[in-house]
């Protein structure tokens, strides 16, 4: 894997295990603004978009209490405003990260020549890491909708509060600055999205486990949506799970991506117990792209394990998916 993928598996890895120690409370009213995990991506820029962004020091700001915002940037014709609130959104469940948000001026939607009663758009947030000297980037896939009844969206969980306040991090700059930084790009209309598409049920017997010698065995073909896929197992673990089985849903080869388009992949897998009383699953989602063809389990059970209970008399290992293309969008100007 590349060193993005590896940072995006990380920067994962940090959100759950800040979430298993801090469980959000239930008090906190739902807003709605802000985007589930799924549809947001993690990775490290070198560099902002060239033009319709807004980068700003924390006190280049104007502030009320938590709420932090910037002047007026332009993207599209439109007016809008990056909003931080560097401890956290509680309104947004944004309790003990830093949240932000991008709102559109109402003005741009004001009783004026045929005014458009919507304004949609992708939305990116940034913040800089002077110890990389790169942006950290949330990037969500999805595109929202502006309207005069709603005018802010943003992602309420960018970034744990104990890694952004941590001087070791790279997040503080000269003076505990922070810099911010936030990316608008106005979406066609309509935008190409399809969603629900078809689920599909997936078995594979890999024959002679116990005498495999190659790195990684890929299944037949199945269809999954509009995408041909495969499934491949690796029965001595990948790179990063030695002593593990790993297995990864993938695009089949000769299917490609096209440039903005995005497939999100919801799985089951399971290891079938011969005696049928224990098997073992796991579950995957994620967005497949084009610097991304696929999605997997990288620790999904301990080969050890196999060995002991989960091979048939015949020594064959038997492996049954469930999954589904839960979304697919074909213009997404980020990818």
């Amino acid at each position: 894997m590349d060193r993005r993928m590896d940072f995006a598996a990380s920067a994962f890895a940090m959100m759950s295990n800040w979430r298993a120690n801090h469980p959000p409370s239930s008090s906190f009213p739902q807003r709605g603004s802000s985007v589930p995990d799924v549809a947001v991506l993690r990775s490290w820029r070198d560099h902002l978009p060239p033009c319709a962004s807004s980068v700003v020091k924390l006190s280049q700001l104007t502030a009320v209490n938590n709420r932090n915002e910037s002047s007026v940037f332009s993207s599209g014709g439109y007016n809008w405003r990056l909003v931080v609130y560097p401890k956290g959104n509680e309104e947004d469940n944004g309790k003990g990260f830093v949240s932000m948000y991008v709102e559109l001026d109402k003005s741009c939607l004001s009783p004026t020549s045929a005014p458009p009663t919507e304004v949609s758009a992708y939305l990116s947030f940034f913040v800089f890491n002077k110890k990389e000297n790169k942006y950290f980037s949330v990037q969500d896939v999805e595109v929202k909708k502006f309207s005069p009844s709603r005018t802010v969206w943003g992602v309420s969980q960018v970034l744990p509060l104990e890694v952004f306040s941590d001087l070791a991090n790279g997040y503080i700059l000269e003076g505990e600055e922070h810099e911010f930084g936030a990316h608008v790009k106005i979406a066609p209309s309509p935008v190409a999205a399809a969603e629900n598409l078809p689920f599909h049920k997936f078995s594979w017997s890999v024959r002679d486990f116990s005498l495999l010698k190659q790195s990684d065995y890929v299944s037949k073909t199945f269809q999954m949506g509009e995408k041909k896929w495969t499934l491949t197992v690796y029965p001595k673990g990948d790179s990063s799970a030695e002593g593990k089985l790993s297995s990864y849903v993938h695009l089949a080869e000769g299917e490609n991506l096209l440039t903005g388009e995005l497939v999100m992949v919801r799985a089951q897998l399971q290891v079938l117990d011969p005696r049928g009383s224990k098997n073992l699953s796991e579950c995957l989602q994620g967005w497949v792209m084009t610097s991304n063809a696929g999605r997997g389990i990288a620790q999904f059970m301990r080969l050890a394990e196999i060995q002991e209970g989960y091979l048939d008399d015949e020594d064959t290992l038997n492996v049954e998916m469930e999954c589904e293309v839960v979304k697919a969008i074909k213009n997404n100007p980020f990818f």
